[in-house]
């Protein structure tokens, strides 16, 4: 392995060591305890409900716990119980002892599990409610503010914080300046002070600068929290009866050079630097009505090729760092893809195919902004129709292989209404929009070809793949493709990937994925946070940070 311990982002409540979870009616409660001797890695403790990559990984487990366990859950409340203090934000020490790689992944995953809050209170009717009764600062309040409301205890010192410039020399890494201005609206001025001074802002000002949505005096903050709570919960569709549906295990095998699970398969070429997942379609007879889907439960296949790829592109990304190509292909029957995308599209309002859509349109999310070169290969017994063409249309790149004396043989691909919007990008287009910058004549001629069966020749003149070579040059040009991506920089490939994949609208999301890709891939190197006497090196040890002067 490329990492000194493999980091498994598959948990469940029985193994929480630092949260929480309890349920009242319509209301689930996330009570943050962190265990503070139980860092993901040694070196560090969780003090003051700091966090590591650990604590998120049970954040976004019990995330979806409530999604899909707990349909009659309207609202969360997410709080502390520890005494005086909310959420110190990232453990100080951990980023201290950590590459530089592992910072920006962590604050990656981090920001997901955050703007997954956000999508599920847009798409699903969850709402969130930060009861921030304690010291809120840098990454603690970051978690407040991607929820739909705060509420802050009056207590005379409990205040909320972005110290990350004063103390660290860096920013904060998970949205925070982002959601400030763009979500709450702070004026820029306020801002501006709010993100320099260290102690930052508490009670009656907090409210009126618009960090807070409302105060509350320590003898009735839970009363007003509780109160708040149901209202939100009363604006929601989710079912107060229907039955929950239990996350079991995934079937998983992890061997030295591959990843194997019951749909999704990787397999990792060390020496050539490349990943191959191989995502295979749906088997046999399919549940078509919202009774077989209910009867289906874990086992429905949609569900399980959601968390199943999930778990994949987590894995490879903080195991397998050196793997700098992932190469996508699939494998079964593209009418039975349409199949499950017709039955998606008949019963999404119903709220398990609904929570069911939201994880398949986040974990292509993840995809999107994976640090990672993506290709698409379309060859025989291929399958990339509807949602699984969605995996072709998120690649830098896609291949389709032609075989023009073998019209039987030849692959195809399939456009489905799936492809107009069931799963937005962090840019709220579908993809199909965004590779065409939504320009309607080329918008219009492929969805004019949905339903049909697109060899690479036609799917070439539509604009829908980068190359249609035949049997005679695929594996040199596929080959050639391949060893001269790998072998170019990937610190210049990640710049270039994330500008190229996000070439339209802009939304509240994508600017907190590009500054985090231009600004903390920066910030997070210069001497001034991480250099012997930077603010992030000598945080804690008593010495004063030295800096270089010279503004860049």
């Amino acid at each position: 392995m490329t990492t000194t311990t493999r980091v498994d982002y598959q948990t469940d409540p029985s193994q929480y060591q630092h949260w929480s979870l309890s349920f009242d009616g319509p209301v689930a409660t996330l009570g943050a305890d962190f265990n503070e001797d139980g860092g993901l890695r040694p070196g560090y403790k969780l003090k003051l409900n700091s966090y590591d990559l650990g604590v998120d990984i049970e954040l976004n487990d019990a995330i979806n716990r409530i999604r899909f366990e707990h349909p009659e859950v309207r609202s969360v409340v997410v709080t502390s119980l520890k005494d005086r203090v909310f959420c110190s934000g990232a453990n100080i020490f951990m980023l201290g002892v950590s590459s530089h790689a592992w910072k920006v992944n962590f604050c990656k995953f981090t920001n997901e599990t955050r703007n997954g809050l956000e999508d599920s209170s847009r798409y699903s009717g969850l709402k969130f409610i930060a009861a921030v009764n304690g010291a809120c600062a840098g990454g603690g309040y970051e978690l407040a503010l991607s929820c739909d409301e705060i509420i802050l205890v009056d207590d005379h010192s409990s205040a909320v914080s972005l110290p990350e410039v004063p103390l660290l020399g860096v920013l904060p890494g998970t949205g925070g300046l982002t959601r400030v201005t763009d979500k709450r609206h702070v004026r820029h001025d306020l801002a501006d002070i709010f993100c320099t001074v260290s102690e930052g802002v508490r009670g009656k000002k907090a409210k009126e600068w618009r960090l807070v949505d409302d105060i509350a005096k320590p003898a009735v903050f839970q009363q007003a929290v509780q109160a708040r709570a149901l209202e939100l919960a009363a604006q929601s569709d989710r079912p107060a009866s229907a039955q929950g549906v239990k996350l079991t295990p995934l079937n998983r095998v992890i061997a030295e050079d591959a990843l194997r699970y019951t749909y999704v398969t990787v397999d990792i070429d060390r020496t050539a630097r490349t990943a191959t997942f191989t995502i295979k379609a749906p088997e046999g007879e399919q549940p078509t009505t919202v009774a077989g889907i209910e009867a289906a439960g874990s086992n429905w296949y949609p569900l399980v090729l959601a968390r199943e790829l999930e778990d994949a592109i987590l894995s490879m990304r903080t195991n397998e760092p050196e793997a700098g190509i992932w190469l996508l292909k699939t494998t079964g029957d593209a009418a039975q893809v349409l199949a499950m995308d017709n039955t998606l599209m008949v019963n999404q309002n119903h709220w398990f195919v609904r929570e069911t859509i939201g994880l398949l349109r986040r974990t292509l999310s993840r995809l999107d902004v994976s640090s990672r070169s993506l290709f698409a290969l379309i060859e025989e017994g291929s399958c990339f129709a509807g949602t699984f063409l969605e995996l072709a249309l998120a690649c830098d790149r896609s291949y389709q292989l032609m075989l023009p004396d073998e019209p039987g043989k030849t692959p195809t691909i399939t456009v489905s209404e799936a492809n107009f919007g069931l799963y937005p990008m962090a840019t709220d287009q579908s993809r199909i929009a965004r590779r065409f910058y939504e320009e309607e004549p080329a918008i219009t001629a492929v969805r004019e070809q949905a339903g049909r069966a697109l060899d690479a020749d036609a799917a070439f003149a539509l604009g829908l793949i980068t190359s249609n070579p035949d049997d005679i040059d695929w594996a040199d040009e596929v080959r050639i493709a391949i060893e001269e991506r790998v072998a170019m920089s990937p610190d210049a490939l990640t710049g270039l990937e994330a500008n190229l994949r996000f070439n339209g609208t802009e939304t509240m999301f994508t600017r907190i994925f590009g500054r985090l890709t231009a600004w903390q891939n920066w910030i997070f190197q210069r001497p001034n946070a991480v250099g012997e006497k930077g603010a992030l090196k000598v945080y804690g040890k008593g010495d004063k940070a030295q800096f270089d002067w010279n503004r860049v």
